[in-house]
C-alpha cells in the first residue's frame, strides 16, 4: 500500500479472501453496484458487539498500564462518520464502481497509539514497540495497507477527517453519552 482501486488484490488471510470473493461475485452481477473499501473503522455506537482500536487505546492509555504495540503494520484508520458520509455521497452521486474510503493519514499501529497518547495527554513511555513476529497473531496481516483516496475525493467530493479530528469527534461523543446517562 497505499493502494488505488485498480491495484491487484492479494488477500493474505481468510477474512481478506472472503471480502475479495464477495467483491468478485458482486462485480459479475447484472445490477448496478458500488463497493466501498475501508480500513480500521473506529467510533462509538450503542451496544457495540466489540470495541475498536481507538476505544481500546483510549481506555488502555488512561489506565497507564504498559502497552506492547506493533510498529511494522501500517493502516489508515477510518472514522465511522466518514464512512457513513461516503455512503451518502455514493447515493447522492448515483456512483457505481469501487471506491477507497478511509482516513487520510497512513501510520503504523504504534504511531496511531502514540498519537492517541498525545491527544489524550497520556504518558507515551508506557508504549513499547514490538514487531508483528513477536505478537503471534492468529491470522496473518498485511504489513502495509492504506488507500489512495483520489478517486473518492474527485468523484464523490469525499473529505475525510484527520486522525486527530476524528479523535476529537469521538471524545465529544463519549462526553455527550456520559451526560445522557
Amino acid at each position: 500500500g497505499p493502494y488505488s482501486e485498480e491495484d491487484q488484490a492479494n488477500p493474505v488471510n481468510h477474512y481478506g479472501k472472503s471480502k475479495f470473493k464477495s467483491e468478485q461475485i458482486l462485480k459479475h452481477h447484472s445490477c448496478d453496484w458500488t463497493i466501498l473499501r475501508t480500513i480500521i473503522v473506529y467510533g462509538i455506537a450503542d451496544n457495540l458487539s466489540r470495541g475498536n482500536i481507538v476505544l481500546w487505546g483510549r481506555g488502555a492509555l488512561k489506565k497507564g498500564n504498559p502497552l506492547n504495540i506493533i510498529d511494522d503494520q501500517f493502516r489508515s484508520p477510518t472514522l465511522a462518520e466518514d464512512l457513513a458520509q461516503a455512503c451518502v455521497l455514493v447515493i447522492d452521486n448515483k456512483a457505481t464502481g469501487v471506491y477507497n474510503i478511509s482516513g487520510k493519514d497512513i501510520m503504523s499501529i504504534f504511531e496511531m497509539v502514540e498519537r492517541m497518547a498525545d491527544f489524550y495527554g497520556c504518558d507515551k513511555s508506557i508504549i513499547n514497540r514490538i514487531s508483528t513476529a513477536n505478537l503471534n497473531q492468529k491470522a496473518k496481516r498485511p504489513p502495509k495497507t492504506g488507500f489512495i483516496l483520489d478517486k473518492s475525493i474527485n468523484e464523490l467530493a469525499y473529505q475525510p477527517h484527520s486522525f486527530e479530528e476524528g479523535l476529537a469527534i469521538v471524545e465529544q461523543q463519549i462526553l455527550e453519552q456520559k451526560d445522557h446517562n
